[in-house]
């Protein structure tokens, strides 16, 4: 169940970068601040395309978890993709609602009252939801069918 989470958090999350990339604004502002307005190229490449296209591969691999652990070391670095995910995640979410809840992200941030709001209320947890769907994901992969623990 948990990888079936994880793949419809992370093809949620890429269909949000894969509108904004292709010229989508409703709710950009809050995530990004100027750079919504501004979009360089840079960030329509590799802040919403790139983010997009990495969070299909979350969709993909959320997917695998969630189906049975194939034999050896594909079955190992699946669940090691899907801890790396997780710890990826939670680190992001947990950093980020620090650094905005105690003042630190810096006065050169630029971070507007909204976007501070929208973060700590949204963004921020919904990056922990995903890096608990994908921790549990990971945790569980094979676990339900028997499959990848001692036989003995």
């Amino acid at each position: 169940m948990w990888g079936r989470i994880a793949c419809v958090w992370a093809v949620a999350f890429a269909g949000l970068h894969l509108f904004w990339a292709l010229g989508g604004s409703w709710g950009l502002s809050v995530s990004a601040g100027p750079l919504a307005e501004e979009r360089p190229g840079w960030f329509v490449v590799v802040g919403l395309w790139g983010v997009g296209l990495l969070c299909l591969v979350g969709g993909a691999l959320g997917w695998l978890l969630a189906g049975p652990r194939p034999a050896g070391l594909t079955g190992r670095a699946l669940k090691l993709l899907g801890w790396c995910v997780c710890a990826v995640l939670l680190l992001r979410g947990l950093a980020i609602e620090i650094l905005l809840l105690t003042g630190d992200a810096g006065p050169q941030m630029n971070i507007s009252s909204d976007q501070r709001l929208w973060t700590l209320l949204l963004w921020n947890p919904w990056f922990l939801l995903g890096g608990l769907a994908f921790g549990l994901a990971a945790w569980g992969f094979g676990r339900a069918r028997g499959l990848g623990g001692s036989t003995a």
